[in-house]
């Protein structure tokens, strides 16, 4: 008999605190000390990755809301007063880095801020997230894949603290959490063993690197996963979308590279620090 570890940290009366809650907060003060830190390098200011987790943090997830409630619609359609109970679950992390990209931009422009640098510091930050995030899905024994036997999770010489939660009403299932999270961990080690190279990167394309390996991995990963949403029932959507940011992604690169030749990412903002707007 295996014992599932319990999602609930701690509880003040009524109040439930959660190990996801907690984890993804982390994700996130880790992702926002990485993103001050390099941005001191590149002459960003702190105060402006404070000011921009203030809005982005709470956007980005209604942003995850939204997106999953637009793909499961015909089930939200129908019970509309749950759209709003995110307690329940139910967030989707396309949907967060969309919101959380689009406020990006509308904050570089009102601080005059080169968007594509400041794309490029918090990158990393927002993939150590996602590494550290997806154990939030472990603790809640979500964001599995499909059935397999105890045999199979014990040939990856996994810890055996992995497997007894792997172990969900009855059955054993693949722990495709990990897989994310892993491979999310080998890309960000490349990103952060490259990003300092002398004329390796220009500006943006530390963050095209990030994009493009998310979307590599979340495309297989996804094809694994038993929780997909999907569009008319036959495609998987954060499949197609990996595609498309893909594709995006290399167009990208070719015409700044061609056409635009933005500067190094080493040479950072070129403001005077503390700067003047």
């Amino acid at each position: 008999m295996t014992l599932a570890l319990n999602p609930i940290a701690f509880s003040i009366g009524d109040i439930h605190v959660r190990w996801y809650g907690i984890i993804i907060a982390c994700g996130i003060l880790l992702a926002t000390f990485m993103s001050i830190r390099e941005g001191q390098r590149r002459q960003i200011m702190s105060d402006d990755f404070i000011d921009l987790l203030l809005w982005g943090v709470p956007i980005g997830f209604i942003g995850a809301r939204i997106y999953y409630v637009i793909f499961e619609w015909g089930y939200f359609s129908q019970h509309p007063d749950e759209i709003i109970a995110i307690w329940n679950g139910g967030i989707a992390i396309y949907g967060g880095l969309i919101a959380g990209a689009i406020v990006l931009l509308i904050f570089c422009y009102r601080r005059l801020l080169p968007p594509f640098l400041v794309l490029d510091i918090v990158a990393p930050g927002v993939m150590a997230a996602q590494v550290l995030g997806r154990w939030g899905n472990f603790m809640n024994q979500e964001a599995h894949g499909a059935r397999c036997s105890l045999q199979y999770l014990q040939n990856l010489h996994l810890p055996q603290f992995i497997i007894d939660q792997m172990y969900i009403n009855g059955s054993y299932y693949k722990p495709t959490f990990l897989y994310e999270s892993f491979f999310n961990l080998i890309g960000l080690i490349i990103i952060l063993s490259l990003r300092h190279k002398k004329h390796l990167f220009k500006q943006g394309e530390v963050f095209m690197l990030y994009l493009a390996w998310y979307s590599v991995v979340r495309f297989f990963v996804e094809g694994m996963r038993t929780d997909s949403l999907y569009i008319f029932g036959v495609i998987r959507v954060s499949q197609a979308l990996s595609l498309l940011l893909l594709i995006a992604v290399a167009i990208l690169f070719v015409y700044r590279r061609v056409k635009i030749k933005p500067k190094w990412y080493l040479d950072g903002s070129g403001l005077k620090y503390p700067y003047e707007r």
